[in-house]
């Protein structure tokens, strides 16, 4: 049957439009290359966030967990995130709010899946002088402690699923000579580390790059740092920069010693030329004050400056 020409026009029209919106939805569906997932934006207190965690998706499969701070098993699940194909892990450093909630997180991996695991993980060397400041173990020694086999937790070798650890220790305080080196390299993904600066906690700084995208990691670090996370950020299309501080003399003066201020923070934006910022790590007194946090680096930086928060799903 014929339909009369004065319905082709509106059905046509119709046709058209449903196209458009099939094109649209599906533009819309196409899978990032990286994604940020933050399982916790907080610090050592609790405060309501969790701490310092995060999630990176690639090509949309959940697969590189940067540090580990307690609360972040909690968010993951909220997320509706499976660690199924996780394989890389990243810890800044080895501080409890940063690390403290790894054997859960790893004991949820395991139950994930039947398949044999195999975690690489990456973390700072240990303390250089026992003498000077805390003492901190070596990656590689505070995943014997937790998983070896006397370890605390030596039963999830073979609890669910074989699962073997294999542990990178990298330099963890900043001098002058360091540059980024590439520690993982699998097709178009590349993650480059170097050592970055906490105090006496050894640190190191991370970025990854896939498909034209590239996402920083600050980790806590301390004006020492600061030149090595310029050189390693330079051009990230986003810095995810630990924010624990107000300005000088504002926060108590031992924090300086091992974190960044807001001035700092949009100095060395501007100078790495990062397309933008996300700060996270909050403190109570960075989250209750977020406006002059933002005034301070707007001061030296233009570019795009969000706050994290717990759940925050974030593409580079």
């Amino acid at each position: 049957m014929r339909l009369p020409k004065y319905l082709v026009r509106p059905l046509m029209a119709i046709a058209v439009s449903a196209s458009a919106a099939g094109f649209s939805a599906h533009a819309q569906a196409v899978t990032a290359p990286l994604e940020l997932v933050v399982l916790g934006s907080g610090g050592p207190g609790a405060t309501g966030r969790a701490a310092s965690s995060y999630l990176v998706l690639v090509d949309g499969t959940p697969r590189i967990l940067v540090d580990a701070g307690p609360g972040a098993f909690a968010r993951l699940g909220e997320a509706k995130l499976s660690l199924a194909k996780v394989d890389i892990v990243l810890l800044t450093h080895l501080h409890i709010d940063h690390a403290g909630e790894l054997p859960g997180l790893f004991k949820a991996r395991a139950v994930s899946s039947s398949d044999p695991i195999v975690f690489n993980v990456w973390g700072p060397e240990a303390s250089l002088r026992k003498n000077h400041g805390a003492y901190f173990p070596s990656t590689s020694r505070f995943l014997h402690l937790l998983f070896g086999p006397k370890g605390a937790f030596a039963y999830l070798s073979d609890f669910s699923a074989p699962m073997t650890i294999q542990a990178h220790d990298l330099p963890g305080q900043a001098n002058a000579d360091a540059n980024p080196h590439v520690i993982f390299k699998q097709d178009d993904l590349a993650i480059t580390a170097i050592a970055g600066h906490h105090g006496d906690a050894p640190a190191v700084v991370y970025r990854m790059d896939h498909a034209g995208r590239s996402l920083t990691f600050s980790g806590d670090i301390d004006a020492q740092g600061l030149a090595n996370l310029r050189s390693i950020a330079e051009g990230s299309n986003l810095l995810v920069f630990n924010c624990v501080v107000l300005d000088p003399p504002d926060s108590p003066p031992v924090l300086y010693t091992l974190h960044t201020p807001p001035h700092a923070i949009g100095q060395l934006a501007k100078q790495a030329g990062v397309k933008r910022l996300l700060l996270s790590h909050l403190s109570p007194l960075t989250d209750e004050l977020r406006d002059v946090v933002l005034k301070s680096i707007r001061q030296n930086y233009a570019g795009p400056v969000s706050l994290a928060e717990d759940g925050m799903r974030v593409q580079p």
